[in-house]
């Protein structure tokens, strides 16, 4: 009997590597890299190998490693998805272009390093809308920037409670010092 994660499709890693093949925001989901220096040569060989592709206007796909890989450009980011050799490149397709569509809809369709690495915690919850452990959750991009800008909203609220919270502790206080002299 075959094991649900089997019968499922999933994805391997999701990255998006800034210009020069360097991490922007990175997420593994197997133990086919075990060591972080695994990881790393993986990303520098797969960026040197699509690096002359034209992955701008459309989605690219290629073997890597016995893997397959979807990838596409934008101004200086590079996003790819890698899933098993006998994954669908559909599914991992439209796992890319959820990834890739709902990050423009989060940074304003100003989808560059500079936007993304100055709003990364909304790029990892974007991350973990899509996937998680390995198992595609959602690929409908407004969806998940939705999602994202809901949890963003929730703890920005949680935030300013606590900070008002604070201010009425720290009134208490001084009402209670000046009580008390």
């Amino acid at each position: 009997m075959a094991s649900s994660r089997e019968s499922c499709p999933s994805v391997k890693n999701i990255l998006l590597l800034d210009s020069e093949g360097k991490r922007v925001a990175v997420k593994y989901y197997t133990d086919d890299w075990p060591t972080n220096s695994a990881k790393l040569a993986y990303e520098k060989s797969l960026f040197t190998k699509t690096l002359k592709s034209n992955a701008q206007i459309e989605a690219e796909i290629a073997m890597f490693e016995s893997n397959i890989v979807i990838y596409k450009f934008i101004q200086d980011l590079h996003f790819f998805v890698t899933g098993d050799e006998n994954e669908n490149e559909l599914i991992l397709a439209s796992v890319l272009q959820g990834f890739f569509d709902a990050v423009g809809i989060l940074l304003r369709n100003n989808v560059d390093k500079a936007e993304a690495l100055e709003n990364l915690d909304l790029i990892l919850l974007c991350l973990d809308e899509i996937v998680d452990g390995g198992i595609i959750l959602e690929t409908d991009a407004t969806v998940i920037a939705e999602k994202v800008a809901f949890h963003s909203m929730e703890s920005a609220e949680l935030l300013s409670e606590q900070t008002i919270s604070q201010a009425l502790v720290t009134a208490r206080e001084h009402l209670t010092r000046t009580l008390f002299q």
